[in-house]
Order: C-alpha cells, then structure tokens, then sequence
C-alpha cells in the first residue's frame, strides 16, 4: 500500500492510497547495465592480450553479476550466453587469434563448466534476493497499513482552522515510528496533538497507539486541556501497568496539546516537556516557550501530574507549526543543528501546505539526504474571519484562495 499526496488548486494536498501497490523496487539504472558493460569489458581486452592469456575466463563471473540486478530466469539466460560467447572466443581465429582447436582444450572446458556452476549458484543467488525483496515489500505495505491506522490523515479543513502534516522517517524501510500527531475538531474547538515517545521500535509504536486512541477520546469529553492531559496521563499509566518487564516505567511521551478556541483569538498550550511550537505571523516568527512546564506523560506517577494550560495570542492569518525534535536535532555534515526559526523567518509566511513541504526538502538538503531521526510536523493555520454579509459559498471560495495570496505576499517579501 502507497500513500500518495495530490495537490489541489488553492494549494492543498490531499493523501490517497493504493491497496493494489505491492511492486518491488527497481534496481538502479547502473546496475541493469553493469553485466552488458563487464561483457563489452573482456570484448574489448580480448584483441589486446596475448593468445596464452585468454580473458575471456573472466565471464565466469557474469552470471553473478547478472544476479544482483535480474531474476533467476535472466540469470540462467545469461549463463548459456556466457558458455556459448567463451566457446566463441576460444575458436574464433578472427577474433582471438586462436584456431578452432582450442574450443575443447581441457583449460576452456573447464571454463565451461565452472561458468556453468556459477550459473547454478547465481540463479539460486538471484531466486533467493527476488524472494526477500518481495517479503520486504510485503512488510513495508503492512507498516504502511499500520502508519494509516496509526496515524490517520488529518481533514485539512476543521472549523476556520486549515492542517497539514508530515511525517519522515528516518529510514526509508521503516514507514512507521514513535512520532505523533493528531487533529480533532470537538465543542471546544480544535485540539492538536503532537509527541515524541522515548525509545525506537514496536514498544514505541504501541505507546504511541495508546497515546493516539486516549486523546482522541479525552478531545470531546475533557472540559479543558488540562483535563485532555489529565485524561492521557491516566489511559498511559493504567496501560503501563498492565504490561511486564523494566521497560514500563520508560515509557514516557513529551507531547505538546493544543486548543484553538472557535469564539476566541487565542491558543492554549499544555507543552509536556516537548519543543515549543512556533507562532508564525505577519510581525515574524515567535518560540512559544512554557513559563510553566507540564511533565512528560506518563512521568506523572513519579514528579506529579500537574499539567498547566497557557494561554497566548493567535489571529486570523496566523500560523501555529507544533514539530518533534527530529527536526531541531538534525545536524549537517559537521555536526551543526537545523536552525529552525532561522530558516522559517527567511521563508515568511508561506501557506502550511508549502511551509511543510519547504521544511521537509530544507531538512533533507541540510542533512545531505541522512535524517537520523523520524520527524513530524503539524502546521496550523487560523483563516481570516469571514465578511458579516459573505454567504457560504462565498466563504468556500474565500478559504481556496488563501492560499494562494499568502504565496503571492511571501513573493513580494
């Protein structure tokens, strides 16, 4: 299963999936070409050397070469095309210099036949590698299932607040981690979610389900934030306890939960021991740190679970970017950190769909295409309040060109 994003005209992308994608990757180009070039290699030595120097028993090697790139079909083909090209130039006097007497010197039959093992074990080589990519693939479109399960995509309108995500992994075999995010439109207005669970693997993947599920439920039943972090607190312990081994008490999350009031222009925060968001407006960039840090969830039971809600401005127009520590900790070629306020103040105040995506290709060049660690984003962008005589469809055709005038003002900047 793949997950593709399409892009719309106002700038918005939308995931699709496929459930028929199960197509192993193509081997690179240079690897097709390599057991062509090794032939057109010895072609071109066998004129040059001495006749008491055959090199063609280098085509021994080809079947091998051939069964890193194609099947075991191919690769038996190859073989025969091995035999019979050094037949050819063992009693071709045209070509090699040698008279046909030479084809069945016990030095060229030997050739043939150790060709022909090599063959043998090629296209075992080549059956065995076909089979494990096809399991990778299979195991890839599973993780992708789970990712899909895990971390469902996000509307990317709720209210008259538009969302866009990203998610990156760290290795391209492994589509799903311990980073989170979440959007939930309730009766209080929208709550994000964003964390980072300690630790690597189906541990963290399962304390990050459990996060998942227990904030979607305490989003609409939890008056306030603090109750939303309260109610996660309490779903992450009772699971911590219900499970063996030393690793339970390890099991913690840093998070941070938002809340964009409908009827107010304000965002409350609740940042549990995660990277602050950034406030992105027209006056610039701001680092929304807690005067009053909440603890890590999960860490209640140990310093206290007295989680305190923040209260701080967000305007029409405004752009709220939630993001782990993947993204502030990933460092270039000589050991630097992406700086990050740095680099979004230089883009202004792109449309969230184009921010993310200018994070996610910066990233990559700034780390020379090695991220070391899995990275989510979540950017929320607040819509300017509709005109008091706008009907609906007005106010729709309204929030599809927003986009595009914010790009159009991040151009003239």
């Amino acid at each position: 299963m793949r997950r593709r994003e399409r892009r719309t005209a106002g700038g918005r992308g939308t995931e699709q999936w496929s459930d028929t994608d199960l197509s192993v990757p193509a081997p690179p180009l240079w690897m097709r070409w390599l057991p062509a070039i090794y032939v057109v290699a010895v072609l071109a030595l066998e004129p040059i050397t001495p006749v008491q120097w055959p090199v063609s028993f280098l085509l021994i090697a080809l079947p091998v070469v051939a069964a890193f790139a194609y099947g075991p079909a191919t690769v038996a083909v190859v073989t025969v095309f091995a035999v019979l090209l050094e037949g050819v130039l063992a009693g071709t006097p045209c070509c090699a210099g040698r008279s046909v007497g030479y084809l069945w010197d016990r030095h060229y039959v030997a050739t043939y036949i150790s060709t022909a093992l090599v063959g043998l074990l090629g296209t075992i080589l080549a059956a065995h590698r076909t089979h494990r990519e096809r399991t990778l693939a299979t195991v890839r479109s599973v993780a992708e299932t789970a990712q899909r399960v895990l971390l469902r995509p996000v509307p990317h309108r709720l209210g008259r607040v538009c969302v866009e995500t990203l998610y990156l992994s760290a290795a391209a075999e492994a589509r799903i981690g311990g980073d989170l995010y979440e959007a939930v439109p309730t009766a209080h207005g929208v709550r994000l979610l964003i964390g980072d669970v300690r630790g690597k693997g189906l541990i963290a993947v399962e304390t990050a389900a459990t996060m998942l599920g227990a904030f979607r439920e305490a989003a609409h039943d939890a008056p306030d934030l603090v109750g939303v972090a309260h109610r996660v607190e309490t779903s992450m312990s009772r699971r911590a306890t219900e499970l063996s081994g030393t690793e339970t008490a390890e099991r913690f999350v840093t998070a941070v939960f938002a809340e964009i009031a409908e009827d107010e222009k304000i965002v409350r925060i609740v940042n549990c021991g995660h990277p602050p968001p950034l406030l992105i407006g027209p006056d610039g960039v701001t680092e929304l740190e807690p005067t009053d840090p909440s603890p890590p969830i999960n860490l209640g039971v140990l310093i206290g679970d007295h989680y305190h809600a923040e209260v701080q401005p967000f305007r029409p127009g405004e752009q709220l970017l939630l993001y782990t520590d993947g993204v502030t900790e990933t460092r270039d070629r000589d050991g630097n950190f992406y700086p990050l306020i740095e680099r979004i103040r230089a883009w202004g105040n792109l449309p969230p769909r184009d921010l993310l995506d200018h994070l996610h290709q910066d990233l990559l060049a700034f780390s020379g295409a090695e991220l070391r660690d899995d990275t989510a984003a979540l950017a929320a962008y607040r819509l300017p309040d509709p005109l008091p005589d706008q009907d609906e469809d007005e106010d729709e055709d309204e929030d599809e060109d927003q986009d595009e005038r914010m790009r159009r003002r991040s151009e003239r900047r």
